[in-house]
């Protein structure tokens, strides 16, 4: 028989069709996953999900810090793009849900605003039938059903937004709850959630431990205040820590009446608490 003969060019241009097809083809492979919700990968992962939850790293970072007895505090970082860009007065972080309970978001702020208006709404419709307002639980309950529903059926997409939860009643005193786009949610006694999230937590953990011998129980408000602050001048990118970067609300209970209070700081009296705990510094020119 007579062998065929290739010259080294036409086996190198060969070889190399042949891995660009082959990645092709690999690439085509691992984007039919990510293309559709309901699509589990052979690893057992949604993709889409990760991409909202990889959004989310980078937001403004925000956390909050239970004090059992007091209250909570929700802390949040914002991200100004420009200096020409006119600082408005409207909250983007921190937005009250109904009289006894407040949300702070990471992520992006038109898919959190959706959400908001939708639990204010539940929240209604809960007064005008039982003349009450619903547990937190209940809010967050219904809320992360509605989200984990936009992971489960094909048109749709994830929100890309992840919720700190800060709420009181009377069955179970202060509560603080976490939620992610697939419709987890969790408690906890302080966390955070966006940008440097497990910087911030790892610190969270030394300050509460510094500052609490009995379970984080004897953390007061004032406690919790500082050390947010504290925390998050550590931790956040940029060069200094100012009112018009940071928004802090806090939710606590009456004195006289013993009903819960949400307390929306303004930027004056967030720069008061920033020279108060020597954590405001100037900018450099």
């Amino acid at each position: 028989m007579r062998k065929l003969k290739f010259n080294n060019n036409f086996t190198r241009a060969n070889t190399l069709y042949l891995n660009t097809t082959l990645l092709l083809l690999v690439d085509n492979m691992s984007r039919r996953y990510d293309s559709r919700t309901t699509i589990f990968s052979p690893e057992g992962r949604l993709y889409q999900v990760e991409y909202a939850l990889e959004a989310i790293a980078h937001a403004g970072t925000t956390l909050a810090i239970l004090s059992p007895k007091e209250g909570i505090v929700l802390l949040a970082e914002r991200k100004i793009i420009s200096k020409l860009l006119e600082s408005s007065s409207n909250s983007e972080k921190i937005y009250k849900i109904n009289d006894q309970t407040i949300v702070s978001v990471a992520g992006l702020t038109a898919d959190a605003e959706i959400l908001i208006d939708r639990m204010r709404n539940d929240c209604q419709q809960y007064l005008k039938i039982y003349n009450k307002l619903p547990n937190t639980m209940q809010v967050v309950n219904k809320v992360c059903d509605f989200k984990q529903g936009y992971t489960q059926f094909g048109g749709l997409r994830p929100f890309g937004v992840s919720f700190l939860f800060a709420g009181y009643d009377s069955l179970n005193g202060f509560q603080l709850y976490s939620s992610n786009p697939s419709g987890n949610y969790s408690g906890w006694l302080a966390t955070s959630i966006g940008e440097n999230s497990s910087s911030v937590q790892t610190l969270l953990k030394q300050e509460l431990n510094a500052n609490s011998t009995d379970s984080h129980n004897d953390i007061t408000l004032d406690d919790a205040l500082k050390i947010a602050l504290k925390v998050l001048s550590k931790t956040s990118d940029n060069t200094h820590l100012s009112a018009d970067k940071l928004e802090l609300a806090s939710l606590s209970l009456q004195s006289n009446t013993n009903k819960p209070t949400i307390k929306l700081y303004t930027p004056k009296e967030i720069d008061n608490l920033l020279n108060l705990h020597d954590l405001s510094k100037k900018e450099e020119e």
